[in-house]
């Protein structure tokens, strides 16, 4: 570990809990699927950040920095298929309102 870096862990450990609570309560709060979805983007991003921070604190960047890709990957596959829902309840509903997928029946 640097010496000059490892002040700066304390930083990173408090921006990446920051980031996960705003998309927490991005995704909790929100009534638009849009909204929903950014949330989710800066929620796992406080996450990739705290993996990062954490593999660097144990000495383990080699495991954090491929747990971070294999989490920005997931990351990618679930937003691409969350947007294609989004497109067809938009489609469907006219409207992005979480509220109203309580209305479709399966």
């Amino acid at each position: 570990m640097n010496g000059e870096f490892s002040s700066l862990v304390p930083f990173f450990g408090f921006f990446a809990i920051l980031l996960f609570v705003i998309g927490l309560y991005c995704v909790v709060m929100s009534r638009n699927f849009i909204r929903v979805l950014i949330g989710l983007e800066i929620l796992t991003k406080g996450v990739t950040l705290l993996i990062i921070a954490a593999g660097y604190l144990t000495g383990k960047v080699a495991l954090a920095q491929t747990l971070a890709i294999t989490l920005i990957v997931l990351e990618v596959v679930v937003v691409a298929v969350a947007a294609g829902i989004v497109i067809a309840v938009y489609r469907r509903n006219n409207s992005l309102d979480v509220t109203q997928l309580r209305k479709l029946k399966g």
